[in-house]
């Protein structure tokens, strides 16, 4: 008599373990892939508003719409970099100037303040007053071994730049592609989600490209506009490299450290050079500046993505940490959809209990 396929246990094993060897073998063939995938998903998904609106400026032609897309993504990869690089070469004799007249460096003595702080101020003071009366040959031979950890560091990012350029072209690639097809693309989504959960799966892969849009907006709307309102303070400061330091601190926003440290070093710099007027302004100015990220980006998520506030900035920072500069978009998009799934299961307890007991 044949098997009852319905029960046949070694087959259904069978058929999941050979399921799941195929996903695996997919993603190990894709790795080199997946994070420029995943992050032409990030870009697409959250500017794909913008595209339409391109679409429609242009004669409702798509191929018209992606190219300028397509360029717009490679212009804010070389845009920064080729402005620091042409700062760069534009000063090099007033860095060589620089570093010529490091020898002859001394630091001020500590004002007197620095010696009020409680606790730690007399041990700051001594300190400072330590190094004030050293040259910069022997404060270079002081930080020496903290130098050496440095340089080996950005030998190992210079090193890697070339993969990480590579990885982005492939983004801005597979971006494009998306761009053309994003439609049929969605669709296939929405209709996998509801292959798994039905009318609940679809209601997840809508949250999901809301937490996406959500984060999107509130980290890179925050970041540019944190890194411009510092360019601008450090200009009207009088503060060299400005262009420079605004993508560094556009940078350090996206990777939510935010736009202080550069702006601390600028007033050091300014302390330096005995302009305590504009050091008095910056620092108001810097004050401002980095308190904007804790009113604006919650402002923005909470627009763009209708979840906890709360749970968008556990993803975002837990995330970061999980997974790098990507996790701030997989954090929350994987925290919207445990949430999700989870509050509809105990959404339909009460009713389930009802029904038993009806029953």
């Amino acid at each position: 008599m044949p098997p009852d396929f319905k029960h046949d246990l070694a087959r259904t094993v069978l058929a999941v373990l050979f399921l799941f060897g195929l996903i695996a073998a997919s993603l190990w063939i894709l790795r080199p892939f997946l994070a420029a995938i995943i992050w032409a998903t990030m870009i697409v998904v959250s500017t794909w508003s913008v595209m339409l609106a391109v679409q429609r400026r242009l004669w409702g032609k798509r191929v018209l719409a992606v190219s300028v897309m397509t360029v717009a993504l490679l212009l804010i990869f070389v845009a920064p970099f080729s402005a620091a690089i042409g700062t760069l070469v534009a000063n090099a004799d007033e860095i060589a100037g620089w570093v010529k007249g490091l020898a002859e460096v001394r630091l001020p003595p500590p004002p007197d303040i620095v010696e009020k702080i409680p606790v730690v101020g007399e041990k700051t003071a001594a300190l400072w007053r330590d190094y004030a009366t050293k040259g910069f040959a022997e404060l270079a031979q002081a930080v020496a071994p903290y130098a050496g950890r440095v340089t080996r560091w950005f030998a190992a990012e210079v090193g890697g730049f070339g993969l990480v350029s590579l990885q982005f072209l492939l983004t801005v690639i597979v971006s494009a592609i998306l761009y053309a097809n994003g439609e049929d693309a969605a669709q296939w989504v929405r209709r996998f989600g509801r292959r798994l959960a039905g009318e609940r799966g679809d209601r997840v892969v809508l949250l999901a490209g809301q937490a996406i849009r959500g984060v999107a907006i509130g980290v890179v709307v925050t970041a540019l506009v944190q890194s411009l309102l510092g360019g601008i303070g450090l200009v009207v400061a009088g503060v060299p490299f400005a262009a420079v330091l605004t993508a560094i601190m556009f940078m350090l926003a996206l990777a939510q450290i935010g736009a202080v440290p550069v702006l601390v070093c600028a007033l050091a710099w300014l302390w330096w050079k005995d302009a305590t007027a504009w050091f008095f302004a910056l620092l108001v100015w810097t004050v401002i500046v980095g308190s904007l990220d804790n009113v604006l980006r919650p402002i923005l998520i909470r627009k763009g993505a209708d979840l906890p506030l709360l749970l968008i900035f556990a993803g975002v920072i837990g995330g970061l940490f999980a997974f790098g500069l990507l996790g701030l978009f997989v954090g929350p998009v994987i925290l919207a959809v445990s949430y999700t799934l989870l509050d509809a299961w105990v959404a339909e307890a009460p009713a389930e209990k009802d029904a038993v007991d009806r029953g």
